[in-house]
């Protein structure tokens, strides 16, 4: 297990290794830079002034310079300077990413909630009614963007009732009822798509372990069915599930951008399409590293979560 995981770490730090490479490359492809941005809004260019801001935020250093000390700085845990705000990078993340956070959490949960449930409803009911229903919801699900369900949500909300949800946040150390309140309909409308994805792959799980011999000699043995179903089968079903929401997590910690911005949520997915505007070289940077590491780290730890949830499997020395 310790060879296993030692193994994963090291995978983990070259993909890492990897991305920062990728991320560094990219933001330099771009056209132009946070010096062309300030002095085309100033209308003016005055080169010995571009030199000397260039100089002062270190971007007038060969490129493999630049990558070599903002990655020391980045594993050292400085996240650098905004060159935007001019304040340390990390008191600009800071306070949007408890936002960012909060709003995964609460779709992961509401996703998990249809999700899984509907999954197995649907196979169990395979060929009935509501297997058809619950298949056209989650298909639903998959189809319509989940910023799109939100806008739509709002309009009808506006429509049938004249109101519409507040578009200020609030923080939940302020009014946790009321921040609560606000992150429903976001939680709801991202986590409406992964509960669909979710629930499908239930669903197919499911159906592969109902047909198992010793499902069927539960049945026979004259088990009950929420016995068999919800404790033998989804059990041995979940650990594609587990593999899924942990994907998930992952992805929305960086794919709310589009949701954030429908909803007036000050969080770190809206602010990185701001700063990828700007040119704001360590916030785009580091963010984007900040969502890697979460990606990475939650897949090594839905794999360790295997041999808990599966005695039967044991890494050892593969």
């Amino acid at each position: 297990m310790k060879v296993y995981v030692f193994k994963r770490l090291v995978i983990a730090g070259v993909t890492l290794l990897g991305m920062s490479i990728l991320i560094f490359v990219l933001m330099r492809l771009a056209p132009g830079n946070i010096t062309d941005i300030i002095f085309e809004s100033a209308g003016y260019v005055d080169e010995a002034d571009r030199r000397k801001l260039e100089a002062e935020l270190g971007i007038d250093k060969p490129v493999a310079i630049q990558y070599t000390r903002w990655l020391g700085e980045f594993v050292r845990g400085d996240l650098g300077k905004s060159y935007r705000y001019d304040l340390p990078a990390w008191e600009v993340i800071k306070p949007r990413l408890p936002v960012s956070l909060e709003l995964a959490f609460i779709a992961l949960v509401f996703s998990i909630v249809l999700g899984v449930p509907a999954g197995v409803i649907s196979a169990v009911s395979r060929g009935r009614p509501i297997d058809y229903v619950l298949r056209v919801l989650s298909l639903a699900g998959l189809s319509m963007p989940s910023f799109w369900l939100g806008m739509i949500v709002i309009l009808l909300l506006v429509r049938a009732l004249g109101w519409i949800p507040s578009m200020t946040y609030v923080s939940p150390f302020e009014n946790l009822g009321a921040n609560l309140f606000q992150f429903l309909l976001p939680g709801l409308a991202v986590g409406y798509r992964s509960s669909a994805l979710i629930m499908r792959i239930t669903r197919s799980t499911m159906l592969e372990v109902l047909r198992e011999d010793y499902i069927r000699t539960a049945w026979a043995k004259g088990q009950r069915q929420t016995f068999v179903v919800w404790r033998h089968a989804l059990k041995n079903a979940s650990l594609p599930v587990i593999t899924l929401i942990g994907i998930e997590f992952a992805f929305l910690i960086g794919g709310l951008i589009v949701t954030e911005t429908v909803f007036n949520l000050p969080g770190v997915a809206r602010y990185l399409v701001d700063a990828i505007q700007f040119r704001d070289y360590p916030i785009v940077q580091n963010l984007v590293m900040l969502i890697a590491v979460v990606v990475v780290f939650a897949n090594l730890t839905v794999d360790l979560l295997y041999t808990w949830l599966d005695p039967r499997i044991k890494y050892g020395n593969a």
